[in-house]
């Protein structure tokens, strides 16, 4: 890595809990990772590791040992240093929503925080983190996540001792062991920023020497947007007890849970605040993260083969401090060089059309519904509701049919096929099931009518 740069290291975040890539592609990715700049690739493998810990935490999909193996062998090829992330306290679904390890939850119904008094608990979490550095060579960094575990103190055990000694000294009792044996073994342990946000003194002093933090935001400047969560002041706080800082913008995935592509003006003006900060505070390095699930348990989002212009756009920014010159057309340039604009074209036309289509076709949905109602209500205006609704009915099914068809086309060589299938059915099934509802209210109108031959 080139450390001459304002911002050192320049990751990618690979988000692999949702829209995973194919082995195939997979492969490709630090190719054009370095290609557009960056030089380190912040790994959330989530479900989709060969865990040999418990093969029951992997999904259907989930890569082989070899393919890990050649993923790590492509990245080191190009340059491309793996940072792998794997949560210790919060987002632990993957885990925790199997049965065996409800014990683990900080209540039965929290199966997004491990509970750090459990037994077990740290244990489990330091298994997988030794399975991972297992399948890792050369690392240098290890990403313990730690993030929005709000639901930690819930539990008797864990709210006796936050009430006797604070929310830092319960999280360093977990994860201070782990942050050990990392460091013992050359590799820097890196966290989340915000649990960490109103910790006593003593704390983050405990904190300092043994980890890294990873101040994140996602929306335009913190120093503006941010307020309690990220703002000039909680910066100055870490940087006073000597913590080593780096930054978290976003390049996809932070628009919405269930949004299909990224606002390339948003990210871009995010990305711009991030270098700002960067330089003003000399950040070791910004990762570029890219949601494709806000959680385990959330709808899938943003395709990365659908949003390689904000990728570039990102990339560009976090090396120069501002886009290229010919904005989005530089971006699409850059992609025709590296061999990935006609991928980049079908997967972002065909992801567009379907979520130009799912916001026009609720906002039919919802004057079609509307407008029976009233007709209901008052029998004179009933005229041309009801095959009003039948043909947007029918538009929809027939549309769902070519959207899917299209979507399946595109990323058939960049998606396994069941994670599409996934996609699309959470984006086009509700619309399915809306025109069924639309069909069976026309229906009943009809019948009304026919009863009622005074309307």
């Amino acid at each position: 890595m080139s450390h001459d740069a304002v911002i050192p290291v320049r990751a990618i975040h690979l988000d692999l809990k949702g829209v995973p890539p194919t082995p195939a592609r997979l492969l490709e990715l630090p190719r054009i990772a370095a290609a557009l700049g960056y030089n380190a690739m912040l790994v959330e493998w989530e479900d989709t590791f060969p865990w040999t810990v418990n093969p029951a935490i992997r999904n259907e999909t989930a890569y082989a040992r070899e393919q890990v193996d050649a993923f790590h062998a492509a990245a080191a090829e190009h340059g491309v240093q793996i940072i792998p992330l794997v949560q210790c306290l919060g987002h632990m679904e993957f885990a925790l929503k199997h049965a065996e390890y409800a014990g683990l939850r900080e209540g039965p119904k929290h199966i997004e925080v491990l509970n750090p008094l459990a037994d077990g608990a740290r244990e489990l979490i330091a298994s997988l983190v030794r399975d991972v550095i297992a399948a890792t060579p050369g690392l240098t960094h290890f990403h313990l996540g730690g993030d929005e575990a709000w639901a930690l103190g819930t539990h008797p055990d864990t709210k006796a001792w936050i009430d006797a000694k604070g929310k830092g000294d319960l999280y360093m009792h977990h994860v201070e062991p782990i942050l050990d044996e990392l460091n013992a073994a050359g590799i820097r342990p890196m966290l989340w920023h915000d649990m960490m946000i109103d910790w006593d003194s003593e704390s983050l002093t405990r904190l300092a020497g043994k980890a890294d933090l990873v101040l994140w935001w996602y929306q335009r400047d913190p120093r503006e947007t941010g307020k309690e969560h990220l703002n000039e002041a909680i910066i100055e706080r870490f940087e006073a007890h000597d913590i080593t800082l780096w930054g978290g913008s976003a390049y996809k995935g932070a628009d919405g849970p269930n949004i299909d592509l990224p606002d390339y003006r948003e990210r871009e003006l995010n990305a711009l605040a991030w270098y700002d900060i960067a330089r003003e505070h000399k950040l070791v390095g910004v990762i570029a993260t890219a949601w494709s699930r806000y959680c385990h348990c959330r709808t899938q989002c943003e395709p990365i083969d659908a949003a390689l212009d904000c990728l570039v756009n990102h990339g560009v920014i976090l090396n120069e401090g501002q886009p290229p010159a010919g904005g989005r057309d530089a971006c699409l340039a850059t992609l025709d060089e590296i061999g990935e604009r006609a991928t980049f074209d079908a997967c972002y036309e065909a992801t567009k059309a379907l979520s130009d289509f799912r916001a026009e076709a609720w906002a039919v949905a919802r004057d079609v519904m509307e407008m029976m109602h009233c007709h209901q209500s008052d029998h004179s205006r009933w005229f041309g509701s009801v095959s009003y609704a039948e043909k947007h009915a029918a538009r929809f099914v027939a549309e769902c049919d070519v959207l899917t068809a299209r979507m399946n086309e595109a990323f058939d060589a960049l998606i396994p096929r069941v994670w599409t299938e996934r996609y699309l059915a959470e984006r086009l099934d509700p619309l399915r099931d809306q025109a069924g509802l639309m069909l069976a209210q026309a229906a009943r109108m009809r019948q009304m009518r026919a009863e009622h031959s005074d309307w």
